[in-house]
Protein backbone atom coordinates (compact mmCIF):
# COMPACT_ATOMS: atom_id res chain seq x y z
CA UNK A 1 0.00 0.00 0.00
CA UNK A 2 2.43 2.50 0.91
CA UNK A 3 3.55 2.41 -3.29
CA UNK A 4 0.17 3.08 -3.61
CA UNK A 5 -0.07 5.72 -1.02
CA UNK A 6 1.22 8.82 -2.73
CA UNK A 7 -1.37 7.77 -5.94
CA UNK A 8 -4.02 7.63 -3.64
CA UNK A 9 -2.92 11.45 -2.31
CA UNK A 10 -3.26 12.59 -5.88
CA UNK A 11 -6.85 11.11 -6.28
CA UNK A 12 -7.94 12.55 -2.63
CA UNK A 13 -6.99 15.62 -3.95
CA UNK A 14 -8.18 15.53 -7.32
CA UNK A 15 -11.97 14.19 -5.76
CA UNK A 16 -11.78 17.49 -3.88
CA UNK A 17 -12.67 19.81 -6.87
CA UNK A 18 -16.11 19.73 -7.93
CA UNK A 19 -15.40 19.59 -11.33
CA UNK A 20 -19.02 18.81 -12.56
CA UNK A 21 -19.33 19.29 -15.92
CA UNK A 22 -21.98 22.22 -15.37
CA UNK A 23 -19.00 24.20 -13.46
CA UNK A 24 -15.35 25.11 -14.53
CA UNK A 25 -12.60 22.40 -14.16
CA UNK A 26 -9.77 25.69 -13.60
CA UNK A 27 -9.25 24.82 -10.04
CA UNK A 28 -8.36 21.91 -10.90
CA UNK A 29 -6.16 22.68 -14.03
CA UNK A 30 -4.50 25.22 -11.82
CA UNK A 31 -3.53 22.83 -9.25
CA UNK A 32 -2.05 20.33 -11.83
CA UNK A 33 -0.35 22.53 -13.07
CA UNK A 34 0.98 23.39 -9.52
CA UNK A 35 1.74 19.96 -9.43
CA UNK A 36 3.98 20.00 -12.85
CA UNK A 37 5.63 22.92 -12.18
CA UNK A 38 7.17 21.36 -8.99
CA UNK A 39 9.04 18.29 -10.94
CA UNK A 40 9.77 20.96 -13.77
CA UNK A 41 7.21 19.75 -16.41
CA UNK A 42 6.28 21.93 -19.23
CA UNK A 43 2.38 22.27 -20.09
CA UNK A 44 0.62 24.17 -22.18
CA UNK A 45 -3.51 25.06 -21.62
CA UNK A 46 -6.50 24.88 -24.23
CA UNK A 47 -9.31 26.83 -23.09
CA UNK A 48 -12.34 26.99 -24.10
CA UNK A 49 -14.46 30.03 -25.97
CA UNK A 50 -15.01 31.77 -22.52
CA UNK A 51 -12.41 30.85 -20.68
CA UNK A 52 -14.01 29.27 -18.26
CA UNK A 53 -13.17 25.68 -18.79
CA UNK A 54 -9.65 23.97 -20.29
CA UNK A 55 -7.70 21.19 -21.18
CA UNK A 56 -3.94 20.48 -20.17
CA UNK A 57 -1.39 18.90 -22.07
CA UNK A 58 2.11 17.94 -20.78
CA UNK A 59 5.04 16.58 -21.88
CA UNK A 60 7.96 14.48 -19.87
CA UNK A 61 10.58 13.07 -21.53
CA UNK A 62 12.31 14.61 -25.06
CA UNK A 63 10.52 16.26 -28.02
CA UNK A 64 10.59 13.09 -30.47
CA UNK A 65 7.75 10.41 -32.18
CA UNK A 66 6.94 7.53 -31.07
CA UNK A 67 5.65 8.53 -27.47
CA UNK A 68 2.43 7.60 -25.55
CA UNK A 69 -0.07 9.54 -24.67
CA UNK A 70 -2.11 9.12 -21.71
CA UNK A 71 -5.46 11.11 -21.66
CA UNK A 72 -8.76 11.17 -19.35
CA UNK A 73 -11.26 13.69 -18.17
CA UNK A 74 -11.15 16.00 -15.52
CA UNK A 75 -15.40 16.39 -15.23
CA UNK A 76 -17.43 14.86 -13.19
CA UNK A 77 -21.25 13.81 -13.40
CA UNK A 78 -23.74 15.24 -10.82
CA UNK A 79 -24.45 14.12 -7.65
CA UNK A 80 -27.88 15.71 -7.07
CA UNK A 81 -30.10 13.56 -5.62
CA UNK A 82 -27.58 10.57 -5.43
CA UNK A 83 -28.07 9.01 -1.80
CA UNK A 84 -24.31 8.90 -1.04
CA UNK A 85 -23.55 7.83 2.06
CA UNK A 86 -20.59 9.81 2.55
CA UNK A 87 -19.45 13.43 0.97
CA UNK A 88 -18.89 12.27 -2.62
CA UNK A 89 -16.06 15.39 -2.76
CA UNK A 90 -14.25 13.87 -0.18
CA UNK A 91 -12.61 10.46 -0.92
CA UNK A 92 -13.21 8.11 1.77
CA UNK A 93 -10.82 4.17 1.79
CA UNK A 94 -12.91 1.64 2.93
CA UNK A 95 -12.80 -2.23 2.67
CA UNK A 96 -10.78 -2.21 0.17
CA UNK A 97 -12.65 0.63 -2.12
CA UNK A 98 -12.07 4.09 -2.53
CA UNK A 99 -14.96 5.98 -2.50
CA UNK A 100 -15.95 9.29 -4.12
CA UNK A 101 -17.55 11.02 -7.20
CA UNK A 102 -14.69 10.40 -10.12
CA UNK A 103 -12.87 7.56 -8.17
CA UNK A 104 -13.88 5.43 -11.32
CA UNK A 105 -14.70 7.76 -13.57
CA UNK A 106 -11.86 8.85 -14.50
CA UNK A 107 -9.72 10.56 -11.65
CA UNK A 108 -8.02 7.66 -10.46
CA UNK A 109 -6.39 7.16 -14.02
CA UNK A 110 -5.47 10.59 -14.29
CA UNK A 111 -4.09 10.14 -10.36
CA UNK A 112 -2.16 7.26 -11.91
CA UNK A 113 -0.48 9.30 -14.68
CA UNK A 114 0.31 12.32 -12.38
CA UNK A 115 1.64 9.83 -9.77
CA UNK A 116 4.05 8.43 -11.84
CA UNK A 117 6.02 11.77 -12.90
CA UNK A 118 8.76 11.44 -10.74
CA UNK A 119 9.42 8.13 -11.82
CA UNK A 120 9.47 8.81 -15.50
CA UNK A 121 11.61 11.76 -14.85
CA UNK A 122 13.85 9.76 -12.46
CA UNK A 123 14.47 7.10 -15.44
CA UNK A 124 15.67 9.60 -18.05
CA UNK A 125 12.99 8.49 -20.87
CA UNK A 126 14.36 8.01 -24.23
CA UNK A 127 10.27 8.06 -25.56
CA UNK A 128 7.71 10.94 -24.20
CA UNK A 129 4.92 10.55 -22.08
CA UNK A 130 2.63 13.04 -23.14
CA UNK A 131 -0.50 13.30 -20.44
CA UNK A 132 -3.93 14.96 -22.06
CA UNK A 133 -6.49 16.04 -19.60
CA UNK A 134 -10.01 17.16 -20.97
CA UNK A 135 -13.05 19.12 -19.91
CA UNK A 136 -16.59 18.22 -20.87
CA UNK A 137 -16.64 14.72 -21.85
CA UNK A 138 -19.50 13.42 -19.81
CA UNK A 139 -21.81 16.02 -22.05
CA UNK A 140 -20.59 14.83 -25.10
CA UNK A 141 -17.10 14.78 -25.39
CA UNK A 142 -17.05 18.54 -25.77
CA UNK A 143 -13.85 19.81 -24.57
CA UNK A 144 -11.43 16.78 -26.46
CA UNK A 145 -11.59 17.87 -30.28
CA UNK A 146 -9.56 21.62 -29.85
CA UNK A 147 -6.70 19.52 -27.36
CA UNK A 148 -6.60 17.09 -29.99
CA UNK A 149 -5.83 19.03 -32.36
CA UNK A 150 -3.05 20.82 -30.71
CA UNK A 151 -1.48 17.58 -30.55
CA UNK A 152 -1.56 16.37 -33.70
CA UNK A 153 -0.15 20.06 -34.71
CA UNK A 154 2.67 20.62 -31.93
CA UNK A 155 3.87 17.63 -30.42
CA UNK A 156 6.00 14.86 -32.16
CA UNK A 157 3.67 12.37 -33.40
CA UNK A 158 2.91 9.77 -30.85
CA UNK A 159 2.81 6.15 -31.55
CA UNK A 160 -0.04 5.22 -28.98
CA UNK A 161 -2.97 6.60 -27.03
CA UNK A 162 -4.35 5.60 -23.93
CA UNK A 163 -7.56 6.60 -22.70
CA UNK A 164 -8.10 5.85 -19.09
CA UNK A 165 -12.17 5.33 -18.74
CA UNK A 166 -12.71 2.32 -16.44
CA UNK A 167 -12.53 -1.11 -17.84
CA UNK A 168 -11.00 -3.37 -14.90
CA UNK A 169 -7.60 -2.34 -16.14
CA UNK A 170 -7.90 -4.79 -19.61
CA UNK A 171 -7.62 -3.37 -23.16
CA UNK A 172 -10.36 -2.42 -25.10
CA UNK A 173 -10.96 -1.82 -28.85
CA UNK A 174 -13.77 -0.35 -29.86
CA UNK A 175 -16.92 1.77 -28.59
CA UNK A 176 -20.61 3.18 -29.70
CA UNK A 177 -20.36 6.55 -30.56
CA UNK A 178 -23.53 8.66 -29.30
CA UNK A 179 -25.13 11.66 -31.27
CA UNK A 180 -27.72 13.58 -28.54
CA UNK A 181 -30.50 16.13 -29.72
CA UNK A 182 -32.83 18.43 -27.76
CA UNK A 183 -36.11 18.71 -29.73
CA UNK A 184 -38.40 21.94 -28.58
CA UNK A 185 -42.54 21.55 -30.13
CA UNK A 186 -44.37 25.09 -29.50
CA UNK A 187 -47.50 25.03 -29.25
CA UNK A 188 -50.77 27.45 -28.42
CA UNK A 189 -51.53 28.18 -24.82
CA UNK A 190 -55.45 27.76 -24.35
CA UNK A 191 -58.15 27.01 -21.88
CA UNK A 192 -58.22 22.71 -22.01
CA UNK A 193 -62.01 22.73 -22.70
CA UNK A 194 -60.80 24.97 -25.79
CA UNK A 195 -58.52 22.68 -27.50
CA UNK A 196 -59.73 24.09 -30.80
CA UNK A 197 -58.45 27.22 -29.71
CA UNK A 198 -54.62 26.08 -29.39
CA UNK A 199 -52.24 23.46 -29.47
CA UNK A 200 -50.86 21.72 -26.82
CA UNK A 201 -47.24 21.66 -27.09
CA UNK A 202 -47.15 18.07 -24.95
CA UNK A 203 -49.50 16.38 -27.50
CA UNK A 204 -47.46 17.36 -30.53
CA UNK A 205 -44.29 16.01 -28.80
CA UNK A 206 -46.16 12.78 -27.73
CA UNK A 207 -46.42 12.06 -31.05
CA UNK A 208 -42.64 12.32 -32.11
CA UNK A 209 -41.51 10.57 -28.94
CA UNK A 210 -43.80 7.73 -30.08
CA UNK A 211 -42.42 7.55 -33.48
CA UNK A 212 -38.86 7.34 -31.27
CA UNK A 213 -39.89 4.33 -29.31
CA UNK A 214 -41.13 2.64 -32.42
CA UNK A 215 -37.42 3.19 -34.15
CA UNK A 216 -35.89 2.12 -31.03
CA UNK A 217 -37.97 -1.23 -30.94
CA UNK A 218 -36.97 -1.80 -34.59
CA UNK A 219 -33.32 -1.40 -33.66
CA UNK A 220 -33.84 -4.10 -30.90
CA UNK A 221 -34.95 -6.25 -33.16
CA UNK A 222 -32.06 -5.78 -36.34
CA UNK A 223 -29.63 -6.32 -33.95
CA UNK A 224 -26.55 -8.45 -35.47
CA UNK A 225 -26.04 -11.29 -33.11
CA UNK A 226 -22.18 -11.55 -33.95
CA UNK A 227 -21.94 -7.88 -32.56
CA UNK A 228 -19.24 -7.63 -29.76
CA UNK A 229 -21.32 -4.91 -27.69
CA UNK A 230 -23.54 -5.42 -24.66
CA UNK A 231 -26.53 -4.07 -26.10
CA UNK A 232 -25.62 -5.58 -29.47
CA UNK A 233 -27.05 -3.18 -31.72
CA UNK A 234 -27.66 0.67 -31.75
CA UNK A 235 -29.95 1.86 -29.09
CA UNK A 236 -32.18 4.85 -28.42
CA UNK A 237 -33.47 6.49 -25.59
CA UNK A 238 -35.58 9.62 -24.24
CA UNK A 239 -33.82 10.70 -20.95
CA UNK A 240 -35.57 13.81 -20.18
CA UNK A 241 -39.32 15.35 -20.58
CA UNK A 242 -40.03 19.00 -19.69
CA UNK A 243 -43.53 20.71 -20.74
CA UNK A 244 -46.41 22.38 -19.16
CA UNK A 245 -47.39 24.97 -16.81
CA UNK A 246 -51.14 23.27 -15.17
CA UNK A 247 -53.08 20.18 -16.09
CA UNK A 248 -55.57 22.10 -17.49
CA UNK A 249 -53.57 24.62 -20.02
CA UNK A 250 -52.86 23.34 -23.48
CA UNK A 251 -49.10 23.46 -23.13
CA UNK A 252 -47.13 25.70 -25.08
CA UNK A 253 -43.83 23.99 -24.72
CA UNK A 254 -42.47 20.55 -24.40
CA UNK A 255 -38.73 19.93 -24.93
CA UNK A 256 -37.48 16.37 -24.43
CA UNK A 257 -33.54 15.08 -24.97
CA UNK A 258 -32.79 11.78 -26.63
CA UNK A 259 -29.54 10.00 -27.67
CA UNK A 260 -28.86 7.38 -30.17
CA UNK A 261 -25.85 5.37 -29.91
CA UNK A 262 -24.63 3.28 -32.52
CA UNK A 263 -21.77 0.96 -33.16
CA UNK A 264 -18.96 1.52 -36.06
CA UNK A 265 -20.52 0.75 -39.33
CA UNK A 266 -24.03 2.85 -38.52
CA UNK A 267 -24.78 5.96 -40.25
CA UNK A 268 -27.01 7.80 -37.05
CA UNK A 269 -28.06 10.47 -40.17
CA UNK A 270 -29.71 7.62 -42.05
CA UNK A 271 -31.07 6.50 -39.20
CA UNK A 272 -32.72 9.32 -37.93
CA UNK A 273 -34.04 10.54 -41.39
CA UNK A 274 -37.65 9.33 -41.31
CA UNK A 275 -37.86 10.82 -37.73
CA UNK A 276 -36.32 14.27 -39.06
CA UNK A 277 -38.96 14.01 -41.93
CA UNK A 278 -41.97 13.47 -39.30
CA UNK A 279 -40.38 16.66 -37.05
CA UNK A 280 -39.93 18.81 -40.24
CA UNK A 281 -43.64 17.77 -41.66
CA UNK A 282 -45.00 18.73 -38.02
CA UNK A 283 -42.96 22.07 -38.27
CA UNK A 284 -45.32 23.33 -40.88
CA UNK A 285 -48.33 21.83 -39.80
CA UNK A 286 -48.33 23.73 -36.05
CA UNK A 287 -47.28 27.27 -37.89
CA UNK A 288 -50.07 26.67 -39.99
CA UNK A 289 -52.82 26.35 -36.60
CA UNK A 290 -51.11 28.71 -34.47
CA UNK A 291 -48.39 31.88 -34.53
CA UNK A 292 -45.15 30.81 -32.71
CA UNK A 293 -45.82 26.89 -33.22
CA UNK A 294 -43.48 24.72 -34.40
CA UNK A 295 -40.63 21.66 -33.84
CA UNK A 296 -37.13 22.52 -33.88
CA UNK A 297 -34.78 19.78 -33.35
CA UNK A 298 -31.19 21.03 -32.14
CA UNK A 299 -27.90 18.43 -32.00
CA UNK A 300 -26.27 18.65 -28.72
CA UNK A 301 -23.58 16.64 -29.41
CA UNK A 302 -21.69 13.89 -31.65
CA UNK A 303 -19.15 11.55 -30.66
CA UNK A 304 -17.91 8.92 -33.16
CA UNK A 305 -17.79 5.67 -32.74
CA UNK A 306 -14.32 3.86 -31.80
CA UNK A 307 -13.38 0.61 -34.15
CA UNK A 308 -10.94 -2.00 -33.66
CA UNK A 309 -7.86 -1.32 -35.45
CA UNK A 310 -6.43 -4.31 -37.16
CA UNK A 311 -3.43 -5.89 -35.36
CA UNK A 312 -3.90 -2.01 -33.17
CA UNK A 313 -0.70 -0.95 -32.01
CA UNK A 314 -1.89 0.69 -29.32
CA UNK A 315 -4.28 -1.97 -28.30
CA UNK A 316 -0.90 -4.15 -28.34
CA UNK A 317 1.15 -1.95 -26.06
CA UNK A 318 -1.59 -1.52 -23.12
CA UNK A 319 -1.92 -5.44 -23.23
CA UNK A 320 1.94 -5.99 -22.77
CA UNK A 321 1.51 -3.00 -19.71
CA UNK A 322 -1.21 -4.55 -17.96
CA UNK A 323 -0.18 -8.24 -18.61
CA UNK A 324 -3.81 -8.62 -20.52
CA UNK A 325 -4.26 -11.63 -22.61
CA UNK A 326 -7.67 -12.00 -22.77
CA UNK A 327 -10.17 -12.07 -25.77
CA UNK A 328 -10.77 -8.62 -27.88
CA UNK A 329 -13.45 -6.47 -25.93
CA UNK A 330 -15.65 -3.48 -26.60
CA UNK A 331 -17.60 -1.23 -24.60
CA UNK A 332 -21.40 0.38 -25.32
CA UNK A 333 -20.46 3.71 -23.88
CA UNK A 334 -18.86 6.93 -26.17
CA UNK A 335 -15.54 8.05 -24.80
CA UNK A 336 -12.91 10.50 -26.57
CA UNK A 337 -11.02 7.24 -27.92
CA UNK A 338 -13.34 8.13 -30.94
CA UNK A 339 -12.32 11.53 -31.64
CA UNK A 340 -8.59 10.35 -31.21
CA UNK A 341 -8.87 7.40 -33.81
CA UNK A 342 -10.58 9.71 -36.41
CA UNK A 343 -7.71 11.95 -35.79
CA UNK A 344 -5.37 9.34 -36.94
CA UNK A 345 -4.13 8.11 -33.55
CA UNK A 346 -3.86 4.76 -32.59
CA UNK A 347 -5.55 4.29 -29.35
CA UNK A 348 -6.89 2.03 -26.93
CA UNK A 349 -9.06 1.88 -23.90
CA UNK A 350 -7.46 0.78 -20.21
CA UNK A 351 -8.25 2.21 -16.90
CA UNK A 352 -8.98 1.48 -12.96
CA UNK A 353 -12.34 0.37 -12.19
CA UNK A 354 -15.89 -0.77 -13.75
CA UNK A 355 -18.10 1.16 -15.55
CA UNK A 356 -20.70 -0.28 -13.47
CA UNK A 357 -19.80 2.02 -10.63
CA UNK A 358 -19.44 4.76 -12.88
CA UNK A 359 -22.48 7.73 -12.07
CA UNK A 360 -23.53 5.87 -9.73
CA UNK A 361 -23.98 7.13 -5.62
CA UNK A 362 -21.35 6.16 -3.57
CA UNK A 363 -19.10 5.92 -6.37
CA UNK A 364 -15.54 3.71 -6.01
CA UNK A 365 -12.72 1.78 -7.75
CA UNK A 366 -11.45 -1.09 -5.65
CA UNK A 367 -7.90 -0.62 -4.16
CA UNK A 368 -6.57 -3.62 -5.95
CA UNK A 369 -7.62 -2.07 -9.31
CA UNK A 370 -5.35 0.80 -8.02
CA UNK A 371 -2.67 -1.59 -7.60
CA UNK A 372 -3.01 -3.07 -11.12
CA UNK A 373 -2.81 0.75 -12.44
CA UNK A 374 0.33 1.67 -10.30
CA UNK A 375 1.91 -1.98 -12.17
CA UNK A 376 0.87 -0.24 -15.33
CA UNK A 377 2.78 2.66 -14.97
CA UNK A 378 5.80 1.01 -13.84
CA UNK A 379 5.84 -1.01 -17.03
CA UNK A 380 5.41 2.07 -18.93
CA UNK A 381 8.33 3.61 -17.25
CA UNK A 382 10.28 0.65 -18.54
CA UNK A 383 9.10 1.34 -21.80
CA UNK A 384 9.86 4.82 -21.87
CA UNK A 385 13.13 4.16 -20.56
CA UNK A 386 14.08 1.42 -22.98
CA UNK A 387 15.79 1.98 -26.26
CA UNK A 388 13.45 -0.86 -28.45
Amino acid sequence: MSDLAPTLHILKTLVGFDTTSRDSNLALIAWVESYLDGHGVPHRRVPNVDGTKANLIATIGPAVEGGAVLSGHTDVVPVDGQPWDTDPFDMVERDGRIYGRGTCDMKGFLALALGVVPELIAARPRKPVHLAFSYDEEIGCLGAPAMIAVIRKELPAPAFVVVGEPTDMVAVNGHKGINNYKVTVTGHEAHSSQTHLGVSGIMEAARLMTTLVALSDRLEREVDPASPFLPRGATLTIGMINGGTAGNILARECSFIFDLRCPPGFDPAAILAPFFAEAAAMDAALKQRAPGAGVVVEQRSSTPPFAPEPQGAAEAFARTLAGDNGPPRAVSYAAEAGQFQQAGFSTVICGPGSIEQAHQPNEYVEVVQMERGRGFMRRLVEWASSSG
